[in-house]
């Protein structure tokens, strides 16, 4: 039943995802209230994780259209959260993780994710439980969605819609800098 059930979801995620023109390079997921319904800090390695019910259909959908997905995490518990994945047989599915802990609100995970993907900023989508790392992490320039219980359909569509209004607010700045200034005369004193 619970396969059904993803399989939907990421049949529902194709055809959001499909709806958009301008879609991310890599969408990063936090994990703990994210992804899963805990922190797994206070969970054993020992015990069988779940994750929230879109995410596993979410992730599919994503990797299905050739959209890289990776983790930012500060997580205490690298060990936990890394088992977690291989129990729920998530772990090949991401191009980068980064779970460790951190006092940066995640900048130093996104320079991480950037460094190991060469993904610029710009081209990135993150879901994140915390405001503050939303917030740190937007004014690196990635679009960034904030969620309540886990990462949903929902959140997914918002995230997609924003990341496009980010895209295209972005694009028309870039051509009105090149209206502006490349048809400038040249005045340096340079030889032409």
């Amino acid at each position: 039943m619970a396969e059904h059930a993803t399989e939907k979801v990421k049949a529902e995620a194709v055809q959001k995802i499909e709806s958009f023109e301008v879609l991310p390079k890599l969408v990063v997921f936090d994990l703990d209230y994210t992804l899963w319904p805990f922190y797994c800090e206070c969970r054993s390695k020992r015990e069988t994780p779940s994750l929230y019910p879109h995410a596993k259909g979410i992730l599919m959908a994503l990797k299905q259209k050739g959209i890289d997905v990776a983790i930012a995490s500060r997580s205490p518990t690298s060990d936990i959260a890394n088992a977690f994945l291989n129990k729920l047989n998530l772990n090949s599915m991401f191009v980068a993780k980064e779970i460790f802990s951190s006092w940066t609100h995640k900048t130093d995970h996104f320079h991480r994710i950037h460094s190991t993907t060469g993904v610029p900023f710009s081209s990135m989508l993150f879901f994140d439980d915390e405001n503050r790392n939303i917030q740190a992490v937007s004014k690196m320039g990635v679009t960034s969605i904030l969620v309540g219980n886990g990462v949903n359909l929902g959140s997914l569509t918002e995230g997609l819609a924003q990341f496009a209004r980010n895209w295209n607010a972005s694009q028309k700045n870039k051509q009105k800098w090149l209206t502006d200034y490349s048809n400038k005369p040249n005045t340096s004193n340079h030889a032409p």
